[in-house]
């Protein structure tokens, strides 16, 4: 009987000290889950007392409800200008506007993020219009967006005008397409600093993170960089390249810094139209061109007699001739002399521009009820940029709806 009740004490024992690592093993994961949540609740909490406490609740009410999903509707315009001009002489030349006017591009996307913090990413409905991505985040006395968009397009209109011995000797206006379509890629980022943070919010209108509750303005200190990017290096656009000095891709770098006016008005609780305007001076240009060289020419020389080229040897690069280049001047550009061209990499230049004169325009109007908000938002964009005798203006601007929710 005492053996007995010494060998159950004996697995009691045994089976407790083995059911102790597991019952500790369960009850740290929880521990740690706990531990990792209240941590970002304690951040959050921080995040939420610091947002209330730099702004005047009079003017700026900071929304219970951190957490905001939006749903965007977005119309984007671009319209980019390329000015070129091609010179035989002093008194003669060819001055030449190239304008890429793709269609208006509908994307709709969605925006997800808390309180100044927030991530969107949208597709276009237009075929080949592009993707869209941005980042964003706002406080009370700052604003940071990044924006990266990739789009082709061939629709064109050339304005050429021709000068013979220094005066006008022809002008014509085409609209049609390139053989080709041009890649153009930009990267756009932007922040900007606010004088009168407690009271005037850029965000209220743009991203609904909190909601002007009275009428107020700011000053505001901005800087953008911009990269943009044109390729057009398909050999079907070999005329174009040619007309271009060989220049088949360009890339620009542009630093700008700023100085404007932001104005919210609250007719009514709830409601803010805003308003901002902001010239900016572009101190850093940085330009560089990329060029093929080719077996055609734009212009022959006049001693050059008109013969038979025969045909291109792209090992010796030379035509049957003994020639390296074929005037375009004397081909037949109704026959397919496209299959004939032959490129291949030449050099690349890099130029630093003077400065430029930009512009940044902004319109936002937004409602907010109970957790829900609506707004509509608007924004223009002027970069430009030249070498030598080659110009690039790019506009870019769209209209957005919003639509969105707090949680």
């Amino acid at each position: 009987m005492n053996y007995a009740l010494s060998l159950c004490c004996l697995l009691f024992s045994l089976n407790a000290a083995a059911q102790e690592p597991e019952t500790t093993d369960s009850i740290r994961p929880q521990e740690t889950t706990h531990s990792f949540m209240g941590r970002i609740q304690e951040l959050q909490q921080y995040l939420d007392a610091r947002a209330r406490a730099r702004v005047d609740s009079n003017y700026i009410e900071v929304p219970e409800k951190p957490w905001r999903v939006i749903l965007r509707l977005k119309e984007t315009a671009v319209d980019v200008d390329y000015d070129n001009s091609i010179r035989a002489g002093t008194d003669n030349r060819l001055d030449w506007n190239l304008c890429f006017t793709p269609p208006t591009s509908a994307s709709v996307g969605f925006w997800a993020g808390y309180r100044g913090l927030g991530l969107s990413y949208a597709t276009s409905l237009v075929k080949n219009a592009g993707r869209h991505f941005s980042f964003g985040a706002t406080g009370a006395k700052y604003g940071f967006n990044f924006r990266l968009r990739r789009f082709n397009t061939d629709e064109t209109t050339l304005t050429s005008k021709t000068i013979l011995d220094g005066k006008m000797a022809g002008e014509s206006k085409e609209d049609g397409q390139l053989n080709a379509p041009v890649w153009i890629r930009s990267v756009y980022i932007n922040g900007y600093y606010v004088f009168n943070g407690r009271r005037y919010s850029q965000a209220a209108a743009y991203n609904q993170s909190v909601i002007q509750r009275r009428s107020a303005g700011s000053f505001l200190l901005g800087a953008t960089w911009y990269q943009s990017s044109f390729d057009y290096s398909n050999k079907k656009n070999a005329e174009m390249i040619l007309l271009s000095n060989n220049v088949n891709r360009i890339k620009l770098h542009q630093a700008n810094i700023g100085f404007g006016y932001g104005y919210n008005l609250v007719p009514f609780r709830g409601f803010v139209i805003n308003a901002m305007a902001m010239p900016t001076l572009s101190f850093y240009n940085r330009v560089k061109v990329y060029k093929y060289d080719s077996n055609f020419t734009l212009f022959g020389s006049d001693e050059d007699p008109v013969e038979d080229y025969g045909t291109w040897d792209p090992q010796t690069r030379t035509w049957a001739n003994g020639k390296k280049q074929l005037p375009l001047a004397i081909v037949d550009l109704e026959s397919d002399w496209v299959s004939q061209v032959d490129f291949w990499e030449g050099e690349s230049e890099t130029t630093y521009g003077g400065l430029q004169f930009n512009v940044d325009l902004r319109l936002g109007i937004a409602y907010n009820w109970s957790n829900y908000f609506v707004g509509l938002q608007a924004q223009f964009n002027r970069f430009s940029y030249r070498k030598d005798l080659c110009k690039v203006s790019l506009y870019d601007a769209y209209a957005r709806l919003s639509l969105g929710v707090r949680l």
